[in-house]
């Protein structure tokens, strides 16, 4: 009991690094090219550049004896910090949140007259989080016809009074722990203990810590570096590939078995490919070989100090290609020495701990690899490299690095589908009892890399899988009662029964044909991100504002085959003022783009998700075809066509979800005799 008190603590807090540092990292890795492109033009045409030009590199004067701006200074002071904070307020809170958290950055930037990076890294989420708090505030109180005069102001007035704050407040703040930590790293290099960073570089990379310490605090006092000195020693001491590949060309040597065998291809991706953590498996396997990598990264930046070498910009990710691409004009020699140094010293330590060891690493590799990503919290891009070669490997054995919590249903409009799929979901798993398990759905355009499954029709697996990559997919043609639905409350339940330290292996999944990831399932189908789960609010809410009438529901519809009927439902639509014309001819867009049959004779047409602006107010219209229509070689007998403004029509699809999984109550709609009745079935389902 002791034990789990000290341990679980401990454990919070290094999750709690690492998600502040995956935070940190999503706001720069997405503008890696941005610094690129700064280093590269830095490098080229500053006064001691390769190819010195005064109107580029901003030194000297113009013909009209005014000194030149250039490129470098205004792209590291503006457009870079911008940048920065117009991402991060973005992850908190989309396109509105990135400009209202640009323009708080616009008054730090200004205020502090230096790049602000440290400070675009606070004003761009909080810019984010602030005005989803206050958007909040008046959320359904606006009157129709002034949404987008209030939006616009709003955001106007408080990214206004952000700038102020960051002028006056955070710019002074910041440039002060900036000066602060610009000293503290002057004084490690005067006085020769910079490379003792290492002590806690090289561990912190192998936890995933990194991240906090590289992009929090390395690359913003770099940049600051490298706009003083032209080129800064910090932006290589977590980006040294040398440590790693000394490891793993010591495995390749001495190593046994599986790790032996992979230890090759690994250095080749860590050292060409520039993912680190490749190598970390091979350390965990070993604990003490975190000394070899000590010592590497010490040795690198002792060589750096003494040849005064460095990088113009960040090298990212850390590949020998980008780290060469970023040296100084000055520096080559330096920085190849430090790589080919830290790679000798490591390999030599690496080498007598493998010697020495009884226990060459022949048979635990894939142990390790998932150790690794169970300390990561999501499948490692680069673990089947690993896995390929160990042995006994199971062959498409899916791994989960923890128990599985979100679960996303994406589709390619965001209207109705996936909120289908998604209740349906979501109803399973509760039934299973099974807890904390969100069940939501999203649009493709707007899924990201932070889900464990994703549930998407067949025909969109595709599009989804490279914005999910670390992620499970499962493909599905019936939304209404997959079997895949039930491998996926199997594969919860199974994640969720494991030791928390030990990963969970997931057949299920493979024999879905899937990849999988760590931390969240996702379910692709056809519903915006908003959508999520249905509160007792939001059905209230809806229901109030008769998004299915009397007058849209037709018990014996008159067309005869898949475009008829879709101009049934339409023109329900366009007779309640639902939608203009340009909605209707886009729900046959949607229909040929992906099939919207959801089983159970159903099928729910609806637009594409750029046939948003033609929809004017939330509707649902539902047409009963008793003799069955060909709907792309499914019998369909009732049509569904969907209109839905935020999430007000999620309501009565989670009551069609309800009705469509239970054969009793289709029957029920296949007798019912009136209008009457089907309303009332609605009503009752989710009374």
């Amino acid at each position: 009991m002791a034990t789990q008190a000290v341990d679980k603590p401990r454990t919070s807090l290094r999750v709690g690094v690492q998600k502040f540092g995956t935070f940190l990292s999503g706001m720069i890795m997405p503008n890696i090219g941005a610094f690129i492109a700064w280093g590269l033009i830095t490098a080229l045409f500053i006064e001691k550049g390769w190819i010195p030009v005064p109107a580029l590199g901003g030194f000297g004067e113009n013909s009209a004896g005014v000194a030149n701006i250039g490129l470098v200074g205004p792209m590291i002071t503006y457009l870079l910090p911008l940048l920065i904070a117009y991402t991060g307020g973005k992850m908190v809170y989309d396109v509105r949140g990135g400009v209202v958290g640009a323009i708080g950055t616009m008054g730090v930037i200004v205020g502090a007259g230096i790049p602000m990076f440290i400070g675009a890294m606070i004003m761009g989420p909080l810019g984010g989080w602030t005005m989803k708090q206050l958007d909040r505030l008046w959320d359904g109180k606006i009157r129709p016809g002034f949404e987008m005069l209030i939006n616009n102001f709003s955001a106007g007035i408080w990214g206004a009074v952000l700038a102020m704050l960051g002028f006056f407040g955070v710019a002074p703040v910041v440039s002060g722990f900036s000066a602060g930590a610009g000293q503290v790293v002057q004084f490690l290099v005067n006085n020769g203990l910079l490379p003792l960073t290492s002590i806690f570089i090289e561990p912190a990379k192998v936890l995933f810590l990194n991240n906090a310490i590289n992009h929090g605090v390395l690359t913003p006092l770099g940049v600051q570096q490298s706009l003083d000195q032209g080129k800064s020693i910090l932006f290589l001491l977590e980006a040294n590939p040398g440590p790693g590949l000394g490891i793993l060309l010591a495995f390749s040597f001495f190593g046994r078995g599986a790790a032996k065998a992979s230890a090759p291809g690994a250095a080749i991706i860590h050292f060409l490919g520039g993912i680190h953590e490749i190598y970390f498996p091979y350390v965990l396997m070993r604990p003490l070989l975190i000394l070899a990598a000590i010592a590497g990264g010490m040795t690198g930046i002792a060589t750096l100090a003494i040849t005064h070498s460095g990088l113009v910009a960040p090298a990212a990710p850390g590949s020998i290609i980008a780290v060469l691409a970023q040296t100084s004009r000055d520096s080559y020699f330096g920085v190849i020495l430090s790589v080919l140094l830290a790679t000798a010293v490591s390999f030599l330590v690496a080498s007598v701990i493998l010697r020495t060891s009884k226990d060459k690493g022949e048979d635990d590799l894939g142990a390790a690899t998932s150790k690794m990503e169970a300390m990561k919290g999501k499948k490692s891009s680069v673990a089947s490299t690993l896995n390929g070669g160990a042995a006994g490997a199971g062959v498409g054995t899916a791994v989960l690095a923890g128990p599985i919590k979100n679960i996303v249903f994406a589709c390619d409009a965001g209207m109705g589908s996936s909120a289908m799929g998604a209740s349906v979901l979501r109803n399973k798993i509760k039934a299973a009892g099974l807890t904390d398990v969100k069940v939501t759905n999203a649009a493709i355009a707007n899924l990201t890399d932070t889900y464990d499954v994703v549930v998407t029709h067949q025909d969109l697996t595709e599009r989804a899988k490279p914005r999910t990559e670390s992620a499970q997919h499962f493909s599905v043609d019936n939304f209404m009662g997959s079997p895949r639905y039930d491998e996926i409350v199997d594969l919860v339940r199974s994640s969720q029964t494991a030791p928390a330290d030990t990963a969970t292996t997931a057949p299920a999944a493979a024999a879905a044909g899937t990849a999988v990831g760590g931390g969240a399932a996702v379910a692709s189908a056809d519903v915006a991100p908003s959508a999520g789960a249905v509160s007792e609010e939001a059905a209230q809410s809806a229901a109030s504002k008769d998004i299915l009438r009397s007058s849209s529901v037709i018990l014996n519809g008159t067309a005869r085959d898949r475009d008829g009927a879709i101009d049934e439902a339409g023109k329900l639509l366009l007779d309640r003022g639902a939608v203009d014309v340009g909605y209707v001819q886009a729900m046959h867009e949607r229909e040929e783009s992906v099939s919207t049959y959801m089983g159970s004779f159903l099928a729910i047409p609806h637009g594409t998700n750029d046939a948003k602006d033609h929809i004017l107010h939330s509707a649902v219209s539902f047409i009963r075809y008793p003799e069955g229509i060909d709907w792309n070689g499914k019998e369909v007998k009732f049509v569904v066509g969907v209109a839905g403004v935020n999430n007000e029509h999620l309501h009565i699809l989670s009551s069609i979800a309800k009705i469509f999984t239970n054969k009793a109550q289709v029957a029920q709609l296949e007798a019912a005799t009136s209008v009457e009745e089907i309303l009332d079935l609605f009503e009752k389902v989710n009374s």
